[in-house]
């Protein structure tokens, strides 16, 4: 989190310090003055100013989440390009106003004594308002670069809040501060970062359809640099660059840099005038007559309430005016007969669908493309006489209603044309005949590891019977990483996986039951100091066992639809069961067992790869690099022959393996609904 708040640590200290120090000149010019019941309208504006800012973020954040996916990278883009002007010219024209900013805003103070009220409110509210934007600007735009991450707020929070102290230890002039030097650093690191800002927002605009040139790669660096690691996240943060880079980012960064950061240097040896004197304060006014009537006094409270609370209520009617209002939900039948009826060409956008069902059996339905049968929604199970709601969003296409009811055969309906719009999101659906292909090659692995599976279990037996332990302690790791490693067919096991690879959890007697067999049963008395002679049985057992599964698997039948399925669900149960030590029974070799896990979805996402690059090319280098990454940190685990157990990682350690697990578990969950087995084609 830490790298992504630095950028916005970093503007919220500038710009608060920036906007801190006029403040400070309002404060003291009035109080040398002797104005002093003229600070509440310093502060009046000043809270006009931070709320026109707080409104300025809100109508921002609402805005894009009422976007579809691509105008959202658009607008995202421009708004980053935006920021980086608006950077740029602030950086500037603060490093050439920085020696005479005091004078400047005396003189503009001074002049406003003598005029009313809502010229000194307004003195201040431009002069601090014009930080605020930029500051909620630069902070959206580095916000969203960071996606979920909450750094960004946490830096700007702690920026401001160290912004403030700073300005109060210099109003009491508790502390002195070299503005110019200060200025001038912080100017020069937010030049480089404002580079990382613009590469960024000329991607989105590259994604975003306005800019060509998104597959065009001057950089890409995902198969050597591990995008979790501490450092490539440390750079991503901060500088926002990124193992993957277009041609039009890397020239864009370089070139900005180089122009911005050459004017600067020159500019900071610019010798600039020195400041005019301060001018004394104008004489304060004569008072009115004693005779004149009193002037009718409005409330205090009313102008600062009003400044807060007119901004708020702009920015929430520009919220909802700009939201798009949703469209009338159309009722459309499901059943053989009525399939699709009353389904008319909806507008683009985010679309609700009343499903209705008239027939006699539970359908399934699905909204399609007729062409391709890429499906853009789905109803699973809905019973006769029910209504379900199904959402998509629509967008240039053509669309139609596909009915499947459970006894029946697949209706579909009348298609419709949809112009303009985009977002909209399909996934092409599989058939067993696209599964055929991956399964076949999946239990040609799966066999072969079965056929290896059983001459290690015989090496182990015999290791036993001559009371070899040491060596069956190798060879009992070696063999039930074998095991472990055919993961995506445990379902297919049957009861075989209990007694090959079972626990002694809920067995009456525990590690000393007699239905406690296989792997573990030999491991706990391998690591615990039991003879040979207790062991023989266990091993000769696991080895028949072997045997017998290796000649069961070819007539088991394997679900097509379970492999997708177990991408997700090999890696879930190496977090729970591995990663915890829950099944360790004295080997500590937990780890190696991930990693024959690991090797086992690794070996699982070769024969999916076709399905899913066809389907989310974009997903597949994400997973070889989160892969890459948790590889990595197992190997470190790993010394020679031996395995770190643990329980013995230190926190940090442990904390990287789980978060890589978590990750690319999280990463998988895409591929059972990628490649999930629909009716609809």
């Amino acid at each position: 989190m830490w790298d992504d708040a630095f950028p916005s640590f970093l503007i919220g200290l500038r710009e608060g310090l920036e906007a801190g120090l006029i403040v400070s000149v309002l404060v003291a010019t009035l109080v040398r003055a002797d104005a002093r019941s003229r600070l509440p309208q310093v502060w009046t504006g000043v809270l006009a100013a931070i709320g026109l800012a707080m409104s300025f973020g809100a109508v921002l954040t609402f805005t894009v989440a009422s976007l579809s996916a691509t105008a959202q990278e658009t607008f995202g883009g421009t708004l980053s390009v935006v920021a980086v002007a608006f950077v740029t010219a602030m950086v500037f024209w603060m490093r050439r106003s920085a020696h005479n900013l005091s004078g400047e805003i005396k003189d503009k103070v001074t002049g406003s004594l003598t005029m009313g009220a809502s010229v000194l409110i307004l003195t201040s509210f431009l002069a601090v308002g014009r930080e605020g934007l930029e500051t909620a600007l630069f902070l959206w735009t580095t916000a969203q670069a960071a996606g979920e991450s909450g750094g960004p707020l946490t830096g700007a929070a702690i920026g401001l809040v160290l912004s403030v102290g700073l300005c109060w230890c210099l109003y009491r002039r508790v502390l002195k501060i070299n503005l110019t030097k200060f200025f001038t650093a912080t100017g020069a690191v937010l030049i480089v970062i404002a580079a990382g800002v613009l590469g960024y927002g000329l991607r989105d605009l590259q994604e975003g359809g306005v800019l060509s040139g998104r597959t065009a790669y001057a950089v890409d660096l995902s198969g050597s640099v591990d995008a979790g690691s501490w450092y490539s996240t440390l750079v991503q943060g901060v500088f926002n660059l990124t193992p993957t880079m277009t041609w039009l980012q890397v020239v864009g960064y370089a070139g900005y840099l180089a122009v911005a950061m050459t004017l600067f240097v020159r500019g900071v040896h610019i010798t600039t005038p020195k400041p005019a004197p301060d001018r004394e304060a104008p004489p304060a006014r004569e008072a009115p007559a004693q005779d004149a009537p009193p002037a009718r006094r409005r409330p205090a409270w009313v102008v600062p309430v009003a400044v807060v609370t007119v901004p708020a209520l702009l920015a929430g009617l520009a919220v909802a005016v700009g939201r798009p209002k949703p469209s009338a939900a159309q009722t459309v039948a499901v059943s053989e007969k009525e399939c699709g009826k009353g389904f008319t060409a909806p507008k683009p956008g985010p679309q609700t669908f009343q499903m209705h069902n008239t027939g006699d059996q539970t359908s399934e339905v699905y909204l399609v493309d007729p062409a391709t049968n890429a499906v853009y929604g789905e109803i699973e199970g809905l019973a006769p006489g029910t209504t379900r709601a199904l959402v998509a969003t629509v967008a240039g296409g053509t669309y139609a209603w596909r009915c499947v009811p459970t006894n029946g055969t697949a209706v579909t309906s009348k298609a419709v044309r949809v112009t303009g719009g985009d977002g909209a999101k399909a996934v092409v659906p599989v058939s067993e005949h696209d599964l055929a292909g991956p399964l076949a090659q999946y239990r040609t692995y799966v066999d072969k590891g079965l056929a290896t599976l059983v001459a290690q279990t015989r090496t182990l037996a015999d290791d036993i019977r001559h009371d070899h332990l040491g060596k069956a302690r190798t060879d009992w790791l070696t063999a039930h990483r074998t095991y472990a490693s055919l993961g995506a067919a445990y379902g297919t096991f049957e009861d075989y996986d209990q007694k090959i690879n079972g626990r002694a959890d809920g067995l009456t007697g525990g590690v000393h039951d007699t239905d406690f067999t296989g792997f573990h049963r030999v491991e706990y008395g391998l690591w615990h100091g039991e003879p040979a002679t207790s062991l023989t049985g266990p091993a000769r057992q696991l080895t028949a066992d072997a045997t017998g599964l290796r000649k069961a698997f070819p007539r088991q039948d394997f679900d097509p639809s379970d492999l997708p399925l177990r991408a997700h669900e090999i890696l879930e149960n190496t977090l729970q069961f591995e990663l915890t030590g829950d099944t360790d029974e004295g080997s500590g070799t937990n780890l190696a067992t991930a990693d024959a896990n690991l090797a086992g979805t690794r070996e699982l996402l070769t024969v999916l790869r076709p399905l899913l690059t066809t389907r989310s090319p974009h997903l597949l280098p994400t997973l070889d690099a989160d892969i890459a990454r948790l590889q990595k940190l197992l190997d470190a685990a790993r010394h020679g022959g031996s395995w770190t157990p643990v329980e013995q990682l230190d926190a940090p350690a442990g904390a990287h393996v789980d978060g890589a697990t978590g990750q690319l578990l999280e990463d998988l969950s895409p591929v059972p609904d990628l490649l999930e087995i629909r009716k609809s084609a």
